[in-house]
């Protein structure tokens, strides 16, 4: 949502935005979902603040008969927050709604539920500070408060694609503006933000922006999931789709976690995120393994060694994620559904690998006789990288050329693979949400099947060799998010350039300034552009007699508004009224070095118009300037503002070649 360069006078054309989530009373299955989930929320949220109220009750009490009562009141309440919490979990684990419509057989992706947010009203919060901070009418810029608020309601619901996630971005964007303007260190504008953990329903309560933010941001990597999840991976573009949206959801949730302490929530817990991280990679894993397979046309032996090598990387993956599940903070919260998904996954992949394997040793039999020198070497450093240890007994060029040594290992590769796929069954059955998904249970049953036809073919009746133990088969992607690809304008703008007119600056009230224009001039020195400064006046002059003082901003001219207009065009207002009265609207930062503000100002002049490139979609620059709201970062960088003194290091344009005398 960007309209280009802003003009001197802003008209109203370019709010008339339509900002559009999904429609929440439709009926689809992600809406029902969504519902449920919310109204849980809600009853999780009563059933919290009643057991508070009962335990300060318990505490404050020393009636023995009221302790009694309020110990039972709180045993039936606790009986309902573990009630809700399970149905809570259920709905979080149900993935087969995110899931592809399509008919391919595929193992399904585990996909993350958005975080809920409740209504916040912010609309007399930013009136009475435009009012106290900026010293003008609130009424006058009741269409931007609107299209805030109609732009934070339709980020709660976004559709599940590409829109969906611009909408995110763009609320996303629009933040880092609203913490300029309305959000200082020195007064807090007293709103709190609401958000429910997204596995839990948790409810977490605070008044930062920080906060929103990072909500905002979890709920864009949790999108990304979704979007994966529902990919048709049947096809290669459908996977690689897959790809890129499993890894944007690595790199949402990885910048979060490197950018965002003290989290209030669990969901957005350090931990929490790790592990979220490391489930996308392996799900990243487990496509590109997908990929693999289907461009593998030829069935040659190295070809069917990367197969197995790639099943097992997959596994590997899987197996840290079961491991950080399994960690103390995450062991009761991450859905039980979830934990045992990965556990049949890690096990599934593993069995795969070892069937591979057998593939390549068992069906190149007749081919190894014809390979030449070079080829045999290949094969042989291939099928050493495969393993993890060396198989034990003969050397591998032996186990290669000997046709019934490559049938005994490619057995015992087997016979690990029918292990492993039982285990994955057996896990899966242990679980009630995931034996309600055909799709796994069908995925499952066939690969364990193919593994046992395979080992009955090679299965001998005078076969009475104990079978050696098969070796290990031995084996990232983070996509960080840019929101310079979602164009936005400030919504606020018409207050002025963000660079001079934001929160943390303090300036006096507004003055009206009359000027008549004498011979000699106006007596003043005018620099730079939006707003244009007023760098000198000249002593005796008129600008002087009539209230100007060096470090004005002037804002208005005869009642139109310049905080926005360029040098040349404030110029041509003044010179327009050279025949009469003339009205200046100034303001005046506070500050002990006037002169050493303006100086500073000239330094960095070309940060306004950075920023602005930045915010509507220039490619290939840094996304960190909009994201830098931790709070460890923000101390540093109180440091910094304090070693300038009083001086504001604000720019407001360009303005090396524009200062001339009037």
């Amino acid at each position: 949502t960007g309209t280009g360069p802003w003009p001197g006078g802003l008209g109203t054309a370019a709010l008339e935005i339509q900002h559009e989530g999904c429609d929440p009373l439709a009926q689809t299955q992600r809406s029902k979902l969504q519902h449920r989930r919310a109204r849980i929320n809600q009853q999780i949220n009563k059933e919290m603040r009643m057991r508070t109220g009962a335990e300060n009750l318990f505490r404050a009490t020393t009636n023995n008969k009221v302790k009694e009562t309020v110990a039972l009141e709180l045993s039936f309440v606790n009986s309902n927050l573990q009630l809700l919490k399970e149905e809570l979990e259920e709905l979080n684990s149900s993935m087969d709604v995110y899931q592809t419509d399509s008919e391919a057989v595929n193992v399904p992706m585990i996909p993350l539920g958005l975080k809920e947010t409740k209504e916040v009203d912010v609309t007399v919060a930013i009136k009475d500070f435009i009012c106290e901070h900026y010293g003008e009418d609130s009424f006058l810029y009741d269409k931007e408060i609107k299209e805030l608020m109609e732009l934070r309601q339709a980020m709660r619901t976004p559709s599940r694609n590409q829109a969906g996630l611009e909408l995110l971005m763009e609320y996303y964007n629009q933040l880092y503006y609203l913490d300029q303007r309305f959000f200082s260190a020195q007064k807090n504008l007293g709103v709190h933000f609401h958000w429910y953990d997204s596995l839990t329903g948790v409810p977490s309560c605070q008044r930062a922006l920080a906060f929103e933010k990072g909500s905002v941001l979890f709920n864009i990597g949790a999108l990304y999931t979704q979007i994966g999840a529902r990919q048709d991976r049947s096809a290669t573009a459908g996977i690689d789709r897959a790809i890129d949206a499993f890894q944007r959801a690595a790199g949402a949730f990885n910048y979060l976690k490197e950018n965002f302490s003290n989290a209030p929530s669990l969901d957005m817990s350090s931990p929490s995120l790790c592990m979220l991280v490391r489930l996308m990679l392996a799900q990243v894993q487990e496509c590109v393994f997908e990929r693999i397979t289907l461009t593998t046309q030829d069935t040659h032996f190295t070809s069917q060694l990367r197969l197995a090598q790639e099943a097992a990387r997959v596994s590997d993956v899987y197996l840290l994620v079961q491991q950080t599940m399994a960690q103390p903070l995450m062991k009761d919260y991450v859905p039980f559904s979830w934990v045992s998904m990965v556990q049949v996954k890690s096990e599934h992949f593993r069995a795969l690998s070892h069937y591979y394997a057998a593939v390549a040793l068992c069906d190149h039999m007749c081919k190894y006789k014809i390979y030449l020198h070079e080829e045999e070497e290949e094969a042989e450093k291939a099928f050493l990288q495969c393993h993890a240890s060396v198989p034990a007994g003969p050397q591998l060029s032996q186990v290669l050329r000997d046709p019934e040594k490559r049938r005994k290992l490619g057995k015992a590769h087997l016979r690990r693979a029918v292990i492993r796929h039982e285990e994955a069954m057996r896990v899966h059955s242990l679980c009630k949400i995931l034996r309600k998904m055909d799709i796994l249970q069908d995925v499952l049953s066939v690969t364990h099947k193919r593994s046992l036809d395979k080992y009955s073919e090679l299965d001998r009746e005078d076969d009475f060799d104990e079978i050696a133990e098969a070796p290990e088969i031995q084996c990232e992607y983070i996509v960080p998010p840019n929101f310079s690809t979602v164009k936005v304008t400030d919504i606020f703008q018409r207050l002025g350039p963000l660079s001079v007119f934001c929160a943390r600056a303090r300036w006096g009230p507004m003055r009206v300034i009359c000027l008549n224009k004498r011979e000699g001039g106006l007596g003043l020195t005018l620099r730079g552009d939006s707003p244009v400064l007023v760098a000198g006046v000249v002593p005796g002059g008129w600008a002087e007699e009539a209230g100007l003082r060096e470090g004005d901003y002037i804002v208005a001219v005869d009642g139109k508004d310049c905080k926005w207009a360029k040098h040349g065009e404030v110029v041509h207002m003044l010179k327009s009224c050279s025949d009469r009265e003339v009205e200046i609207s100034v303001v005046t930062l506070h500050s002990h070095d006037t002169q050493r503000r303006a100086v500073m100002l000239s330094l960095c002049s070309d940060k306004e118009n950075t920023r602005h490139r930045l915010l509507s979609g220039a490619k290939g620059q840094s996304s960190a300037s909009l994201l830098n709201w931790n709070r460890k970062k923000k101390r540093e960088g109180s440091t910094i503002t304090k070693r300038l003194g009083s001086a504001f290091s604000l720019s407001f344009g360009s303005i090396r070649d524009t200062e001339a005398m009037y």
